[in-house]
C-alpha cells in the first residue's frame, strides 16, 4: 500500500500537517510519501492519496483545486481523503466554513477533515496583514497535532483493516 500524501501550502502550515499526516500513516506501516503538490505528475504507483489545502476566505488554494482538475480521472480511481487547513482560535473559527462540496464529489472523496491551523502575521504580505486585521483573526499556531495523527490512524485503518506493525 503506497499513499500520496501532497497539500496546497501558502505559508508552509498546511504542508506541515501534509507531513504529519505521512509519519501517522508511516507509524502505522503504510508506505507515505510526501510530494509538493506541483511535483505530482501522475498518480502512476499510488493506491491511495491524501490532499490537502490552507483555505484562505473559505475556499482552497487555486493549485489544489487545479490539482483536483488536472488528475480527476486517476483520483477517483483510488481512495482520498481531503483536509483543509484555516481556522484559527481556540476554538477555531470560522467552523464549517469551506467551500470544497464540488471537489469533494469530484475527487470521490471518502472523507473531508477541516483542521485549525497558523497565522504568522510577520510572514504576511501586505494585503494579507489587511484582511487578518479586518477579521480580527488570532495569531498563533492552532494546529491539533493529536488530531491530525489520530486521523492518519484512521485512513490507514481503512487502507490495511486493523492497522500493521510491519
Amino acid at each position: 500500500m503506497r499513499v500520496l500524501v501532497t497539500a496546497a501550502s501558502k505559508h508552509g502550515a498546511t504542508a506541515e500537517i501534509a507531513e504529519a499526516v505521512a509519519k501517522g500513516l508511516a507509524d502505522r506501516g503504510v508506505v507515505a510519501e510526501v510530494t509538493a503538490l506541483e511535483g505530482v505528475r501522475s498518480l502512476a504507483g499510488y493506491d491511495a492519496v491524501v490532499l490537502g489545502s490552507g483555505v484562505y476566505v473559505g475556499h482552497w488554494l487555486p493549485a489544489a483545486k487545479a490539482f483536483v482538475a488536472r488528475l480527476h480521472a486517476e483520483l477517483v480511481a483510488r481512495p482520498v481523503w481531503v483536509f483543509s487547513s484555516g481556522p484559527l482560535g481556540d476554538p477555531p473559527m470560522p467552523r464549517d466554513v469551506v467551500d470544497v462540496g464540488d471537489l469533494l464529489r469530484w475527487c470521490g472523496a471518502r472523507e473531508h477533515r477541516v483542521f485549525a491551523g497558523r497565522l504568522d502575521r510577520h510572514a504576511l504580505g501586505f494585503a494579507e496583514r489587511a484582511i487578518v486585521h479586518a477579521v480580527h483573526a488570532p495569531e498563533g499556531d492552532f494546529r491539533d497535532w493529536g488530531a491530525i495523527d489520530a486521523w492518519a490512524g484512521e485512513i490507514a485503518e481503512a487502507l490495511v483493516g486493523g492497522g500493521s506493525d510491519e
